[in-house]
């Protein structure tokens, strides 16, 4: 066997995809083991193989484990597997834990396994050397190679797997491999990602080689290569792209409390300060604007509206309807609705284009908002049920 390069390839996979040589080496005995029992083997034998890396011998050995006459079928129960058709028997013997058919490749009777060691036990394993055949070595080479290249793909595999799902729920960016449909392929390096039709920005189109960025939902694993699904529309996406941009909120200074999002056209997010020294808003919004203004251009220009966050609904509300200037926050706990009063001049502010300024309120605060004016007008007629909000 060519050790060197057995060895090349363990440490190869020791160093750069993490497994252990150990791990590889088991993995090559188990291969060798039954590739040996395939062409010299007997029918119901255990055979084991050590594969010493150092020398590049290998021995192998025959297992029997011991048994007596109470862990054995006896000789009526064979005859009725015998007479039973051969899918029966199989469902039969995978029910059939306790007691087994002897083998006298497989099995050997604690009276003559105490002729070989006196205080053998029952279920111990006596194992005995095996003929190592003349013509094996280039059989164990190419097994022992095929091994190690299936090990390395596994491995790079698990590891790709591995690191993404370490990196679920954060902003990973990929280059646009090609578009199908509606569907888009991410080239994020070692894997690929799909943009479902679903998780994306209504306008936005795509061109191949364009890098773009999105919140990776979830990786699965496939029987090639991992496949990860981003997202542009969630509205988590809006939060991290500022945790990227804003020291505070790593920093734990400054908390993202919620986003509520109509992807492409309009976010609102709420923000908490854990320092009274350090304006939460402010933050965010960056020296003149550029830390919203970075979020806004990776967003295609969508607006975003950035609110403090308070403890008391009332403030909360009044806040969540910014940019309109609220005049009084009723609330009814039983039917958890806000009766929000503004002056005239806010009306339409406070409702928004088609009523996506109250809606989004709606759903960053989770309350229904009712919007009224001093002279008593309600303005009811958009739909301002709270539906989802998230951090």
């Amino acid at each position: 066997m060519d050790l060197k390069i057995i060895k090349a390839a363990l440490e190869e996979l020791a160093e750069e995809k993490g497994i252990s040589k150990d791990k590889v080496v088991e993995t090559i005995e188990l291969a060798l083991a039954a590739a040996y029992k395939r062409d010299y083997g007997k029918r119901g034998q255990i055979v084991r193989a050590i594969f010493d890396l150092d020398s590049g011998g290998i021995s192998f050995s025959q297992v029997k484990i011991v048994v007596d006459e109470s862990m054995l079928k006896s000789e009526e129960e064979v005859a009725a597997e015998e007479a039973t058709d051969s899918h029966k028997r199989e469902e039969e013997a995978e029910g059939d834990q306790k007691r087994v058919r002897f083998n006298p490749e497989r099995h050997i009777m604690v009276s003559e396994a105490r002729k070989i060691k006196e205080d053998v036990a029952l279920g111990e394993e006596l194992v005995s050397p095996l003929e190592t055949h003349a013509d094996y070595g280039r059989i164990a080479a190419q097994t022992a190679k095929q091994v190690i290249i299936q090990r390395i793909r596994e491995a790079e595999r698990e590891a790709i797997y591995e690191e993404f799902k370490e990196k679920q729920g954060e902003v990973v960016s990929g280059l646009v491999q090609r578009v199908e449909g509606r569907n888009v392929y991410l080239d994020l390096g070692r894997t690929t990602a799909l943009l479902p039709a679903e998780e994306q920005v209504q306008h936005e189109r795509y061109r191949i080689g364009e890098r773009i960025k999105g919140l990776l939902l979830m990786s699965e694993r496939q029987a090639r290569i991992p496949l990860m699904y981003l997202s542009r529309s969630h509205p988590r996406f809006v939060g991290k792209l500022f945790e990227i941009e804003v020291p505070e909120i790593s920093q734990g200074v400054v908390e993202i409390k919620g986003v509520a999002r109509e992807a492409g056209s309009r976010s609102k997010i709420a923000v908490i300060s854990h320092d009274q020294n350090i304006d939460p808003v402010g933050s965010l919004v960056g020296q003149k604007g550029v830390r919203v203004g970075t979020v806004i251009a990776e967003l295609g220009g969508e607006k975003i509206d950035i609110i403090e966050w308070s403890d008391d609904p009332t403030k909360f509300i009044a806040h969540a309807l910014s940019p309109a200037k609220v005049l009084e926050v009723t609330l009814d706990e039983d039917s958890h609705t806000a009766t929000v009063l503004v002056d005239d001049s806010q009306l339409s502010l406070a409702i928004g284009r088609n009523g996506q300024n109250v809606r989004l309120a709606a759903k960053l605060t989770s309350w229904k908002i009712d919007i009224a004016t001093r002279e008593g007008r309600e303005a009811n007629d958009t739909d301002t049920e709270p539906k989802e909000t998230t951090e």
